[in-house]
């Protein structure tokens, strides 16, 4: 891979992270994951769990614009686009939304309506925005992430299995452990603010091309065919599984493969092993399944269901 800067610039990020938001190991190695394999994110955990919390600190670890768009019911695509305005000197002038940033906080995503939704979704396949048939590029950097909460479904509108399948992974942001919180506590007592960027203590680590760079080295670590034949198994399994009744798509091995790349280079591997397919495989595919409706009322969680099919699913041997 020559050498392990790219893997200690990306370990430097994670680090960063860490020292910001306690107590989230796995949600902020899957959310640095998924942005290294050019993924968008969606973040799900009860308010006040950090999650804005991750993508600010994100943001300043990157040298990157952040852009939070917080979502409402009345909420137009316009408003998350931008719009075309008639100037004083009758012309037509672009005025770019909120969505023309590097890293984009889609806060409560499923409070919007469907034409509001699909707006940021088509944003996020194509990475360009058509306002009055033109067409604006969006940053190479744009990456979303998405919120909902688990436990509100008052006046929310649920994101359609078709639309979850645009991202990449489903991070849960749970409650922290209790020592953890504590610490949080004693956080505030020395001087930290969530709502004050300069009291993270968080420098940056790369810019917005050693974000690009990064990213390539992930596209050269190297997948061999055991490995894309064990991606092809779980996947394919999700399908048969009698406990599931919607199992994830070709897209998702795809999402799996990427994740499983960059999960590599953050451990200074130029190859992916079973294990890196392993721990990725219940936040890539969580949100791609349906849990059997008589196993969900019995409490069977997507996570629960995966476990089962990852641990009959045979993984390769050296």
């Amino acid at each position: 891979m020559g050498g392990t800067a790219p893997a200690q610039d990306a370990q430097r990020i994670v680090a960063a992270l860490r020292t910001v938001v306690l107590g989230q190991e796995a949600a902020t190695l899957e959310v640095l994951v998924c942005l290294l394999a050019r993924g968008h994110i969606l973040l799900e955990g009860v308010p006040g769990t950090a999650k804005t919390l991750l993508v600010r600190t994100l943001a300043l670890a990157l040298d990157v614009r952040f852009g939070r768009i917080q979502f409402t019911p009345d909420l137009m695509p316009a408003d998350i686009t931008g719009i075309t305005l008639l100037t004083g000197t009758h012309e037509f002038s672009f005025r770019p939304g909120p969505i023309f940033a590097d890293l984009v906080l889609a806060d409560e995503i499923n409070r919007a309506p469907a034409k509001t939704q699909a707006a940021l979704l088509e944003a996020m396949q194509e990475r360009t925005v058509t306002v009055d048939g033109k067409s604006h590029r969006l940053s190479p950097t744009f990456t979303v992430f998405a919120t909902q909460n688990p436990i509100e479904f008052e006046g929310t509108y649920p994101l359609p299995e078709a639309e979850l399948d645009r991202f990449m992974a489903k991070v849960l942001v749970g409650y922290p452990p209790a020592e953890i919180e504590q610490g949080i506590l004693t956080r505030y007592v020395e001087g930290f603010e969530a709502d004050r960027t300069d009291t993270y203590g968080v420098r940056a680590v790369v810019n917005a091309e050693g974000l690009e760079l990064l990213r390539r080295q992930v596209d050269a670590v190297r997948v061999e065919p055991r490995i894309t034949g064990y991606i092809t198994a779980i996947v394919r399994a999700t399908r048969e599984a009698a406990s599931l009744t919607l199992g994830a798509s070709p897209r998702a091995g795809v999402a799996l493969f990427k994740a499983a790349r960059a999960a590599a280079l953050l451990e200074a591997r130029d190859y992916v092993i079973p294990d890196d397919v392993k721990r990725l495989a219940p936040a890539i595919l969580r949100h791609r399944i349906n849990v059997a409706p008589e196993l969900e009322l019995e409490g069977v969680t997507a996570d629960q269901a995966l476990k089962a099919i990852l641990d009959r699913t045979e993984a390769p041997t050296a």
